[in-house]
């Protein structure tokens, strides 16, 4: 359907689409950062590991002004390659798709407006308490989230969080979800043995065994995992007893997946998955794999290729860099949705190459 993949339970997968068919969508971006971004080795989100402050900001000022102010130019990977904000805001600038920016906790404000939901900085899971006032982030998440629905025929939820698959896989392995080897990386190298290794720290700190926390998902968060993940799962809490959701990312939405289905399984009939190719296809890691344990949920994947691309820096894509984040692979599928599927992947390419050549140069 469209240049949709139907990654993992396509009957549903396929309904689900059509219910998104031709309507109109509100994408919601939650940002936020943790310590754990820092450890050297996890990120590629940032060219040095203290710049990964800036990245969540940056991405979502990239959506809403086609540009960057807290840092110059566009958040980079240390090679060069550029953030996936680019895919998604040149999705939503051809879908006329409006943005609220969610903040679970951050060290550096958007220049532009935000939904703070009174979270703060994530600290270095390593040390076994990594997120405050998890509980009261969730609950505001979750009012708005309800009220968000009123406003939109379905939302889109994407994440800009560095070092967030360490922290899913710390949240996945304390809910008795075997993620070792499965998260993907915004690297080529997949550095699991470092993430494992960080993550046991954490357990091992917090005195927590391998699914010793699966009926407790808010000390999870609180031990290992980001303050990114209970504003996500708040905000899918909240909306989807009334519209359908479609969680934008790659593998670091497992860990949303299993709080939300630990709290309250009965909304993921109007939940779905919507990533990109990049992360279907990638050999370092299984999305399907992680998701299958917890919900049996349709996964969608935007089929974007960037093999053809004037630009050196898209092509790296094909090559295993960054793949997704700040909701690329879902904003593309619901432009596609919303425009019935005129809104093509070599239209967006065209889309993306054009602000590529504003924003980062011939590169």
């Amino acid at each position: 359907m469209y240049d949709i993949i139907l990654a993992h339970n396509e009957n549903e997968g396929r309904a689900f689409l059509r219910r998104l068919n031709g309507k109109n969508p509100l994408f919601a971006c939650v940002i936020g950062v943790t310590e754990t971004a820092k450890i050297s080795g996890i990120s590629a989100a940032g060219k040095y590991p203290e710049l990964t402050d800036y990245t969540p900001p940056a991405d979502v000022e990239l959506l809403l002004l086609e540009k960057c102010r807290c840092i110059s130019g566009v958040p980079v990977t240390p090679e060069g390659i550029p953030t996936p904000g680019l895919i998604t805001m040149s999705a939503l600038r051809l879908a006329n798709i409006p943005v609220l920016v969610v903040s679970g906790g951050l060290k550096v404000n958007p220049h532009v407006p935000f939904l703070d939901l009174g979270g703060k900085p994530g600290r270095d899971i390593r040390k076994g308490k990594a997120v405050d006032n998890v509980e009261e982030v969730m609950w505001r998440a979750r009012i708005a989230g309800e009220n968000l629905s009123k406003t939109a025929d379905y939302l889109v939820v994407g994440e800009s969080i560095p070092g967030g698959t360490t922290t899913a896989l710390g949240v996945l392995l304390a809910m008795g979800i075997d993620a070792r080897g499965k998260v993907s990386s915004s690297m080529p190298e997949n550095p699991h043995e470092l993430k494992i290794k960080t993550v046991e720290e954490g357990l091992k700190a917090s005195k927590v065994e391998f699914g010793g926390l699966a009926d407790d998902p808010l000390k999870a968060i609180s031990c290992i995992g980001d303050p990114m993940i209970p504003a996500f799962a708040g905000l899918v809490l909240g909306a989807a007893d009334k519209v359908p959701v479609l969680m934008a990312g790659g593998t670091q939405i497992g860990a949303v997946l299993a709080i939300i289905n630990a709290l309250n399984p009965n909304i993921l009939d109007n939940v779905a998955i919507g990533t990109t190719r990049w992360i279907i296809i990638d050999k370092t890691a299984d999305l399907k794999g992680i998701i299958t344990q917890i919900a049996d949920i349709p996964i969608l994947a935007a089929d974007l290729n960037f093999s053809q691309s004037k630009f050196e820096g898209l092509k790296a894509y094909e090559t295993g860099v960054v793949k997704e984040g700040v909701g690329a692979g879902g904003a593309a599928i619901a432009a596609m949705a919303k425009s019935k599927g005129s809104i093509t992947k070599d239209a967006l390419l065209k889309e993306i190459e054009r602000n590529y050549d504003r924003l980062v140069g011939s590169k």
